[in-house]
């Protein structure tokens, strides 16, 4: 059995066993990477800043809940920065928030009603759009959100800087609210792109 290797950006207190269902597997060994040095990752840095990883030493790359925390104009560097570390067969597996059903919430006038219930508490329209209360209240101003993605844009951005093919879909409904999308380094056809995606996130995948 071949043994792959995968960078989880962000990773904060979580490992493999809480990423996918294809990564938690005997078949990946997980590489941590995070802003924080108390989450005791592999590797201190950014999604700006991977420079301690080397340069396509990555099978994938997993990043869940991150993007949203850059500016729109620092998406270009991150994307840049995955797709360095990326060997040439690697691909990105990203999940962020759908602020298009966020949103739908919002229009229904429930803000600050609790939409599901995390580990952490009760989660809230607002929270998903702006970073999660509490944590800012505490002084965590890294967990603040600036920007956000809709299913159209997520997939234009990832090909716009770089991505060969992309699959994506969302979740727009609790406990989600969510976005998924597999974004490769070189370029596969519809069908592979959708066998990868299924191995991760199951349903139906725009590609």
């Amino acid at each position: 059995m071949t043994i792959q290797t995968f960078l989880h950006v962000g990773c904060g207190a979580k490992h493999k066993d809480r990423t996918t269902r294809e990564f938690s597997t005997e078949r990946w060994t997980e590489v941590r990477l995070d802003i924080d040095p108390q989450a005791q990752p592999d590797f201190v840095g950014t999604m700006l800043d991977m420079s301690d990883v080397a340069d396509a030493s990555m099978d994938a790359v997993f990043s869940s809940h991150n993007i949203e925390h850059l500016y729109v104009h620092e998406l270009p560097q991150a994307f840049a920065e995955f797709l360095r570390v990326l060997k040439p067969n690697g691909y990105l597996v990203v999940t962020c928030p759908d602020l298009k059903s966020v949103c739908q919430l919002v229009v229904q006038d429930q803000l600050t009603d609790a939409v599901y219930q995390s580990p952490s508490g009760p989660i809230a329209p607002i929270d998903i759009l702006y970073g999660y209360r509490p944590s800012l209240a505490h002084g965590n101003l890294y967990m603040a959100h600036r920007s956000g993605f809709t299913l159209k844009t997520l997939i234009a951005s990832l090909r716009r800087n770089g991505f060969a093919s992309v699959g994506a879909i969302e979740r727009g409904r609790a406990p989600h609210f969510d976005l998924w999308a597999i974004a490769t380094k070189s370029l596969q056809t519809n069908e592979e792109v959708k066998a990868l995606a299924e191995l991760h996130f199951p349903g139906a995948v725009q590609a």
